[in-house]
């Protein structure tokens, strides 16, 4: 199990990035269990996670620069695959979401805007890629220490070569 320390960032899957502000234990009767305490950076709220939740739940490092170099890759060049049935796609990209691995969250930013280029995205998958872009942003900045502003212009240069453009933020 990975270990985090107190104000390390981490990437809580589905809600972006958050700072580990503290790690306490509470007791159960006779369990003790150990939390952290995460305040999350898109809407500063608290979360506790147990560590024994910890794999579960997907708490991760923020992605090394590597790994971003695959993202800005796939997002310039990579297919993004679709299932034709909405109800399927919702599912299969929530599924990515709640994974949170980055390359995943860029999957479903992709096949969203490839799909938004050819009719209007519903509700909740306007949500969704919504959600996929500020993940994406937030990560990207943290990972790299830009501004979030030059965040988006790295996203936007890699999508460009696809023929897509980065959403402004809703």
């Amino acid at each position: 199990m990975t270990l985090f320390q107190i104000g390390e960032k981490v990437v809580y899957p589905n809600h972006g990035i958050g700072t580990v502000e503290n790690i306490s234990t509470r007791s159960f009767g006779a369990q003790f269990e150990r939390f952290y305490l995460l305040r999350l950076t898109y809407n500063s709220m608290t979360v506790m996670v147990p560590f024994s939740h910890v794999g579960e739940i997907g708490l991760r490092k923020v992605t090394r620069n590597g790994e971003i170099a695959r993202v800005l890759d796939f997002l310039a060049e990579g297919n993004a695959k679709r299932k034709a049935d909405w109800k399927d796609r919702y599912k299969e990209n929530s599924d990515k979401m709640r994974h949170g691995s980055l390359l995943e969250i860029a999957e479903v930013l992709k096949t969203l805007l490839s799909l938004q280029s050819e009719k209007p995205l519903s509700f909740r998958e306007k949500k969704m890629l919504e959600r996929a872009r500020h993940m994406l942003v937030t990560e990207l900045s943290i990972s790299r220490g830009l501004a979030e502003f030059d965040a988006i212009g790295v996203l936007q240069s890699a999508l460009s070569k696809s023929s897509l453009t980065l959403p402004a933020p809703a």
